[in-house]
């Protein structure tokens, strides 16, 4: 039996509303450029990349945002836990649940992209425990499973 709980996913407004609020517990302004990053960044259905994410926010402000200033944001935003990164795709996801912490299970579709996350605390705490026997202090556990989605299988 897996260890895991639900969580009621907030979406849109909620979603924004959320990750404002869990950022400003961390003692962090909700600026406008950090909004619109988020906004953008929860607007996709696939993971999204620094670049990515630039030319939306630059679409919808009429100005080019630079991609090295929405890494610095996307690196907040994942301290934060308002986003996470996937490793292997050197891209993003919005975190539906921020106020919420656990290491990160990634199913990553080689075929179409399609990026779920998975929490199983009962998997990343023995992830988190063999780390510690072999001497290692694991921070941030991330683990992706490339494959095929159940839409391209």
């Amino acid at each position: 039996m897996a260890a895991h709980h639900h969580h009621h996913e907030p979406q849109g407004a909620d979603l924004s509303r959320v990750a404002r609020e869990t950022l400003e517990k961390s003692g962090e302004q909700w600026t406008t450029m950090r909004a619109h990053i988020f906004e953008a960044l929860a607007g996709f259905d696939k993971p999204a990349s620094a670049y990515d994410i630039a030319e939306a926010v630059s679409k919808t402000e009429g100005r080019r945002v630079a991609a090295n200033s929405v890494y610095r944001i996307l690196d907040l935003f994942v301290g934060a836990n308002l986003a996470r990164r996937v490793e292997s795709s050197n891209a993003y996801v919005a975190n539906a649940h921020p106020d919420c912490l656990h290491d990160c299970i990634f199913l990553v579709c080689d075929t179409c992209g399609q990026t779920t996350h998975l929490d199983n605390d009962r998997i990343t705490s023995g992830v988190r425990s063999a780390a510690e026997a072999a001497g290692f202090s694991p921070v941030r556990p991330v683990i992706e499973v490339r494959g095929k989605c159940a839409d391209c299988d």
